[in-house]
């Protein structure tokens, strides 16, 4: 079987911009939408909900409310829409293996708090094996980014391994859309103790930092950009601290793309900070992309 996009509806106007959002992407890529709601039955302080098949019935209506809404708007889109017998974080992360992508939800707040991304959330993202998308409704209602036109940006951290999971979903949009790709590369100044012949010869020899920040970054964009020969891509080299220059260059795009490290602590996975940044602060919908 082949991929398909997988996008997580629960009756919220949020999950609803999400399954558009898939919808216009799997347009793009010429891939099938699957909208999955998540359900598990228990009882419930609700008199007129109490039974299973009550509550089974209030499921099976999520799923087919949002793919009528949803054919409504894409009729050229393959879509299927079903009930996941389980919660949502593992009734959706069970379902990644042939997924190009997970779609999810996530309330806005305004222009200045972005995102409010719930638990469920947070935890599809920090366990998934695939890019998941966050997305929130724009104004009206109607889905953040409607207007995909704008350009796609990706954070790009460390050397060519580093950051080739990212680059590759960032470049295979940009594809799909026609867009621009900004890939931008934050750095700092090194910390005192740092410093050292040998660890400033590699910079000397550039020209200084901001040179040799500027060759890293096209050296690790040269074999996606011979790998994607109609892509425009503008290259973007700043100096400050990773969230907050990825926020500032996102600021007017339609699509944020950041890398995701595999990390636990001690209550689980984690999403990294410069996730957990992008996820709650970024104007448009974010797609974070498990690192190989």
């Amino acid at each position: 079987m082949g991929l398909e996009i997988i996008a997580g509806v629960d009756g919220s106007a949020e999950s609803l911009a999400a399954a558009d959002w898939a919808a216009r992407e799997a347009g793009r890529r010429g891939l099938p939408l699957r909208l999955v709601h998540a359900w598990l039955w228990q009882p419930l302080d609700l008199p007129l909900v109490q039974e299973e098949g009550d509550q089974q019935r209030l499921a099976e209506h999520v799923a087919e409310e949002a793919a009528t809404a949803v054919a409504a708007a894409h009729p050229d889109v393959a879509l299927s829409a079903e009930v996941v017998p389980d919660t949502p974080v593992p009734g959706l992360l069970g379902l990644q293996e042939r997924a190009a992508m997970v779609v999810i939800g996530s309330r806005g707040h305004g222009p200045v708090a972005g995102f409010l991304l719930g638990s469920y959330g947070q935890q599809i993202i920090a366990g998934a094996e695939r890019p998941v998308v966050a997305v929130r409704p724009g104004r009206g209602g109607e889905g953040a980014g409607d207007d995909d036109s704008g350009e796609v940006v990706v954070g790009q951290l460390g050397g060519a391994d580093d950051s080739a999971s990212a680059l590759r979903f960032a470049f295979e949009t940009a594809a799909a859309r026609g867009a621009v790709l900004r890939a931008v590369r934050a750095w700092s100044l090194p910390p005192l103790y740092a410093y050292s012949p040998g660890s400033m010869r590699l910079a000397d020899e550039a020209g200084g930092l901001v040179p040799f920040e500027e060759k890293a970054l096209h050296e690790v964009l040269a074999p996606w950009r011979e790998r994607y020969p109609d892509v425009r891509v503008a290259e973007h080299v700043e100096i400050g601290s990773a969230g907050e220059v990825l926020l500032s260059a996102s600021a007017s795009a339609s699509l944020l793309v950041v890398g995701r490290r595999a990390k636990r602590g001690a209550v689980g996975p984690r999403i990294g900070s410069v996730a957990h940044a992008a996820l709650h602060h970024a104007n448009c919908p974010v797609a974070v992309v498990p690192h190989d």
